[in-house]
């Protein structure tokens, strides 16, 4: 009995001494520059660590996460090929001051040994007192020993990014969803350069707000080429490419890739902290050609009016909104050290038939960084009745993969004035210039206008006047006046509409015509359905011109 019992304190002794005598090395070049170095590949490089470090205003950090307490040695595997450097080494309020030793080979040098007492994550700050030469001091890596350092974590890769972080809206696939609408608000302090915080993601693409340099921010809106290619869009087949339609004033459109490719488009724009945005994707399919037409809206709080960002329209698809999700995103890892965080509220998706539904159901996702368990500092919930996304920071997690959260319903569905547009007095210039334009090249011949409606006679009627308040029965084709494609017409058989329900442009250039009439009507977009994407055949902002016979009317009275 005595014997088991000593066999089992001489166990417990030796496995106590193995792990305090541990020594888990932490690659230097893992670490983060404050200030930020600017060329992200010369002062941190794989497989050599820390080099180039030359600024004595610039402190290096590492961080790792102690699940234990006890002892914790600190030592550096370091050199500078000229004698005279000093650094200060800073871990759990203790400093420890360091020569660095002189050579042209890495040398270990002991930094100091503190008590840990409290589990958690940890920092080690390092500050150059004294430079020796053109550099302060090349550093391999950082070794840890002791009892503190069992099971401890640290990120071993070279990528230095916070891990990106996901709340995806379940929502039935059989559902047809034509728009997903959502708020997004980023706290203050959270407008962390290199910062991409996506609200409104569906299968296709994504659409968010971004912090793209010291100096500019961004509304960021891009849709995915078809088939596999991951990198350079120049070896993607043309039948496979997404295709921009139409973009707001002042929104910059190119292609993408590297990450899958596509179409992009972003408008600069100086968004704030604390100000909550709306954003809107539409999707409209064509399930005959397999394209889905895909626009990105953006509400400008400032003017109460929404903005096109942009339309694109994909090639193999034909299907509705599907897969609606957001993301936080650190996308250079030079300061993914810090923590990002961001809200969002109110979500909507509205189907097929006009109707809205609230989406309050959330479900929690990381990206490859999270789930290798590289980085584990991220978290997600509900806070404010509002979902929120927070990476980085180097904090304990507060959710993990396949959380599900529940928001409280606002019951506050959105209400969409495409009319009221942010663009219009540009657009209406523009639509203008072009009808110019077309009656100077004799595309078009017009006899006036009527509030903003251009016409011309095509055959005089003898009947009753039309008024706005009739329903009328018409032959009629229309097409675009920028490039003639036809968007609609009557076949053997004419339509009826009641007047008060159709585009602006008929409202205003139908009555005071008499039944009999062929008129031809050209309509600005601002009369017609602005920076709505009405259907694959009518990209926002368009100009539209119909031919319309007017075959019989019936009164109010009479319906």
């Amino acid at each position: 009995m005595y014997r088991l019992a000593f066999v089992l304190i001489l166990s417990a002794f030796f496995a106590s001494n193995v792990w305090s005598q541990s020594t888990f090395s932490i690659p230097a070049n893992t670490g983060y520059a404050v200030p930020a170095e600017k060329d992200e590949e010369n002062l941190f490089q794989q497989g050599k660590g820390l080099q180039n470090w030359n600024d004595l205003k610039q402190e290096i950090q590492y961080f790792f996460y102690l699940r234990n307490v006890g002892t914790l040695n600190i030592d550096l595997n370091t050199k500078n090929e000229q004698l005279g450097s000093v650094i200060s080494v800073e871990i759990a309020g203790k400093t420890f001051k360091v020569n660095i030793p002189q050579g042209n080979d890495i040398q270990k040098k002991h930094v100091g040994t503190i008590t840990v007492m409290d589990s958690g994550f940890y920092s080690i700050k390092i500050k150059g007192l004294k430079k020796g030469g053109l550099v302060i001091a090349d550093i391999a890596s950082i070794e840890l020993s002791g009892a503190a350092t069992v099971n401890m974590h640290f990120n071993k890769k070279a990528r230095r990014n916070a891990a990106s972080v996901h709340l995806r809206y379940p929502i039935s696939d059989t559902t047809k969803l034509v728009a997903f609408y959502n708020e997004i608000t980023i706290p203050e302090h959270a407008d962390i350069l290199h910062s991409y915080y996506m609200s409104n993601g569906f299968a296709r693409g994504y659409f968010g707000i971004q912090v793209n340099s010291e100096n500019e921010r961004r509304v960021i809106f891009s849709v995915w080429d078809a088939g596999n290619e991951a990198v350079s869009r120049s070896k993607v087949a043309d039948s496979n490419k997404v295709k921009l339609i139409a973009k707001g004033d002042g929104v910059f459109a190119d292609d993408f890739g590297n990450e899958g490719t596509g179409g992009h488009s972003h408008w600069v724009y100086p968004w704030k902290t604390g100000v909550t945005y709306k954003m809107l994707v539409t999707a409209l399919t064509d399930s005959a050609s397999q394209t889905t037409t895909y626009t990105g809206y953006f509400f400008m709080p400032e003017q109460q009016k929404w903005k096109l960002i942009a339309a694109f329209k994909a090639p193999r698809d034909g299907k509705p909104l599907r897969n609606l999700y957001s993301f936080n995103e650190n996308f250079v890892g030079i300061n993914g050290q810090l923590q990002r965080y961001a809200y969002f509220g109110n979500q909507w998706a509205q189907r097929e038939n006009g109707t809205w539904v609230e989406l309050t159901e959330s479900k929690f996702s990381n990206d490859a960084t999270g789930k290798a368990g590289d980085r584990i500092d991220y978290g997600g919930g509900v806070e404010g009745g509002m979902f929120y996304l927070w990476n980085g920071g180097f904090k304990p997690a507060t959710a993990k993969l396949g959380d599900s959260f529940t928001r409280p319903a606002t019951n506050k569905k959105p209400t969409i004035d495409y009319g009221k547009n942010v663009d219009s007095s540009v657009q209406a210039a523009l639509d203008q210039e072009l009808i110019f334009k077309a009656i100077k090249n004799k595309q078009i011949d017009t006899a006036g206008n009527r509030s903003g409606v251009y016409y011309k006679i095509l055959k005089e009627g003898a009947g009753d006047m039309v008024a706005l308040s009739d329903t009328l029965t018409v032959f009629y084709k229309g097409y675009l006046l920028k490039d003639g494609t036809v968007f609609d017409q009557t076949k053997e058989k004419p339509a009826t509409f009641p007047l008060k329900r159709l585009i602006k442009g008929w409202q205003l250039g139908l009555p005071q015509t008499r039944l009999g009439t062929k008129i031809q009507l050209i309509i600005p977009s601002g009369l017609a359905y602005t920076i709505r994407t009405r259907s694959n055949s009518i990209p926002p902002n368009s100009v539209l011109v119909f031919e319309i016979e007017l075959v019989s009317l019936k009164r109010m009275s009479e319906n």
